[in-house]
């Protein structure tokens, strides 16, 4: 297919409703995407076994689609069910950031391959989970008692996001600017490592599957977005999408997440 495109769809905010629903009209358009012979890709900040969770229930991990995971640090064929590309943060780094985190007095949650790592069941583990709806595992000695390290840390805070700015300058300071980190809700700040993100896994996957860039999209809501946004052909921003991300696209919905925005950009630019 000469003109075969490819859709990178954010998770949050952007493909699923308020509610955590696929809309039957961003169903149906994505389906139609698909038997004309374009690509759909999931790409979050979720673990790989969070967006799997997702992409199963709607029907989203069957062969041909590729999940993007931890805001670029994964790649996973759903075909082959392994991963093209894994990128993890280094031990040290991650016990630097928790370190800030503690004096901060904010909360700091890892992950392994298969579920959540905190330290306790507190109230910003308990919206996480609520949000998220996935396994985890209790561990009090984090960031130690851990054998692989993780794709991301993620820090929350409920009451006082504002620490979580002054998290994110002390622990560039620490780490020598080893990581990279971006919010991916007003109260979620993410730590990856340098370099990894949104846009370098989509320049990636578009490399590997042959696709040229100029035939790529992608739409997302919020910050973590902005990069695959700035990478892709043509970047859509949702309707209800932050300010700083609608500025970065080549195009805003008219319709938001709860409206099948998804369905719109299809439409548009693929059908």
């Amino acid at each position: 297919m000469p003109n075969r495109k490819i859709l990178f769809l954010d998770i949050d905010g952007t493909l699923l409703t308020a509610d955590r629903e696929l809309t039957e009209e961003n169903r149906r358009a994505m389906e139609k995407a698909r038997e004309m012979g374009h690509k759909l890709v999931i790409c979050t900040g979720r673990p790989l076994f969070g967006a799997l969770n997702i992409a199963e229930r709607y029907h989203l991990a069957d062969p041909g689609f590729f999940l993007i995971c931890y805001n670029g640090g994964q790649i996973y064929d759903c075909a082959s069910k392994k991963s093209i590309f894994k990128k993890s943060l280094d031990p040290a780094d991650v016990r630097l950031i928790f370190k800030e985190a503690d004096r901060l007095g904010l909360h700091l949650q890892s992950y392994s391959d298969k579920e959540l790592l905190i330290r306790e069941l507190d109230e910003e583990s308990k919206s996480y989970l609520y949000y998220v709806q996935c396994a985890y595992r209790i561990v009090p000695e984090l960031p130690d008692g851990v054998t692989d390290p993780p794709g991301k840390v993620l820090s929350i805070s409920l009451d006082h996001p504002e620490k979580l700015e002054e998290l994110r300058q002390s622990a560039d300071e620490k780490t020598g600017g080893r990581v990279s980190s971006f919010y991916s809700h007003p109260s979620y700040l993410e730590f990856v490592p340098k370099g990894i993100s949104k846009g370098s896994a989509v320049r990636m996957l578009c490399e590997h599957l042959g696709i040229s860039l100029e035939n790529s999209l992608a739409a997302g809501d919020m910050e973590n977005d902005l990069s695959m946004i700035e990478a892709a052909g043509i970047g859509c921003a949702m309707a209800n999408a932050s300010p700083q991300v609608k500025a970065a696209a080549d195009y805003v919905t008219v319709r938001d997440c709860n409206n099948s925005g998804v369905a719109e950009i299809i439409e548009r630019f693929m059908l």
